[in-house]
C-alpha cells in the first residue's frame, strides 16, 4: 500500500481542508490589501502590499482579545469614574486629575474596542474613510490625554512629598485649569492631520487606522518627529524626573526614621522595621508601574470601593490595615532633608 493512500485522520484531513485555502492564498500574489475596500484604497501606504493577508483564526482570536480588554477596561474605568465623583471625601483637586485619567481610558476603549472587533472578524476596515479617520483621531487624543494626565499627577505627587509643606497645595482651580490645557494642548496635535499635517490612514492588518508614519515627505516624517516628542518622551522624561526624586525624598525620610527609632531603643522592633521596608518597597512599586497603571487605589477609595462594591474588594486584616495608614501618613509629611 501506498504512503499516499494512508489515512490521515478525520482531525488532520480538517485542519488540511481549512488551511488549504489560505496556504494557497500565501504563496500567490495575494496581499493584505486585497479586502480593502474599494473607496479605502487611496488611503494605504504601497508598503503593505508586500504582506500576505493575515491568517482567519488570528483575526478572530485578536478580535477576542480586543473586545475582552475593552470590556475589562470600561468596566474598571467607569467603576473608578463613579466612586471617585460620588464619594464626598474623594472630591479633591488631586483626584481630579484621577478623574481625568480615567475617563480619557474608558473613551479610547469605548471608541475603539468595538470598532476594532467588528473589523476584526470582516479582516479589513470595513466603516469607510471618514470613520478610519476618525477612529485614529480618538486613539490620538485619548492616548495624549492619558499620558499627561499621568505627568500631572506625578507633579502633584512631586509637588506634595518632595516639596512638603514648603510646597503650595493645589485648588479644584487649580485642577481644572490642567486638565483644560490637557484637552487642548491634545485636541491640537490630533486634529492637525485633518489640515495636512500629516493624515490618519489603515494600518497593519487593515482593521485599524492610525497615523502615517511610513510617507517619506518631509512635511509627515516632521509631524511624527515633534509629536513624539512632545506626545511620548517628554512627558516620559517628565514622569521619570518625578518619581526619581519623590522615591528619594521617602528613602532619606525612612532613613531619618529608622535612625531616630534606633536612638528611641526602639530598633529591635522587627513589625517596626518591617513597615519601614514595606513602605518603601510599596512606593517603589508604584513609582515603576504608574506609566501602566489606570489609577492607584489610596485607602479612601478602597473604603469607597468596599462600600458600593463589596463583592469586588477583599477587607484587610487589622494589621495590614494599620500598616496601610502608617504608609499614608508617612507619605503626607515632609521628608527629611
Amino acid at each position: 500500500m501506498s504512503l499516499l493512500s494512508l489515512d490521515v485522520g478525520p482531525g488532520v484531513a480538517a485542519l488540511q481542508s481549512w488551511a488549504g485555502p489560505h496556504a494557497l492564498a500565501l504563496g500567490s500574489n495575494v496581499t493584505v490589501v486585497d479586502k480593502v475596500l474599494p473607496d479605502m484604497l487611496h488611503m494605504v501606504d504601497p508598503h503593505w502590499y508586500q504582506f500576505p493577508p493575515m491568517n482567519p483564526l488570528w483575526h478572530g482570536l485578536l478580535g477576542f482579545v480586543i473586545g475582552v480588554l475593552g470590556f475589562i477596561s470600561m468596566t474598571g474605568n467607569g467603576m473608578v469614574i463613579y466612586i471617585f465623583t460620588t464619594t464626598k471625601n474623594l472630591k479633591t483637586p488631586s483626584n481630579l486629575l484621577v478623574v481625568n485619567l480615567a475617563f480619557s481610558d474608558f473613551c479610547m476603549m469605548a471608541a475603539m474596542s468595538p470598532a476594532m472587533v467588528i473589523n476584526c472578524y470582516n479582516e479589513t476596515w470595513v466603516f469607510g474613510p471618514l470613520a478610519c479617520e476618525l477612529y485614529g483621531c480618538a486613539g490620538s487624543l485619548f492616548g495624549c490625554a492619558s499620558i499627561w494626565s499621568m505627568t500631572m499627577i506625578a507633579f502633584d505627587r512631586y509637588n506634595v512629598i518632595v516639596r512638603g509643606i514648603a510646597a503650595k497645595p493645589m485648588t479644584n482651580n487649580g485642577a481644572l485649569l490642567r486638565i483644560a490645557f490637557i484637552w487642548l494642548f491634545c485636541l491640537a496635535w490630533t486634529v492637525a492631520p485633518f489640515f495636512g499635517w500629516n493624515r490618519y490612514v489603515p494600518e497593519g492588518n487593515m482593521t485599524a487606522c492610525g497615523t502615517d508614519y511610513l510617507n517619506k515627505d518631509w512635511l509627515s516624517r516632521s509631524y511624527i518627529l515633534v509629536y513624539s516628542v512632545f506626545v511620548y518622551f517628554l512627558p516620559l522624561a517628565l514622569i521619570v524626573y518625578s518619581y526619581f526624586y519623590i522615591v528619594q525624598a521617602v528613602s532619606a525620610h525612612e532613613k531619618a526614621m529608622r535612625e531616630q527609632a534606633k536612638k528611641m531603643n526602639v530598633a529591635s522592633l522587627r513589625s517596626s522595621e518591617a513597615a519601614n521596608t514595606s513602605a518603601e518597597c510599596k512606593l517603589a512599586k508604584v513609582a515603576l508601574m504608574t506609566i501602566s497603571l489606570w489609577f492607584m487605589a489610596h485607602p479612601r477609595y478602597r473604603a469607597a470601593l468596599y462600600k458600593r462594591f463589596p463583592a469586588l474588594s477583599c477587607q484587610a486584616s487589622p494589621d495590614e490595615a494599620v500598616s496601610v495608614a502608617s504608609d499614608s501618613t508617612t507619605v503626607s509629611e515632609k521628608p527629611a532633608a
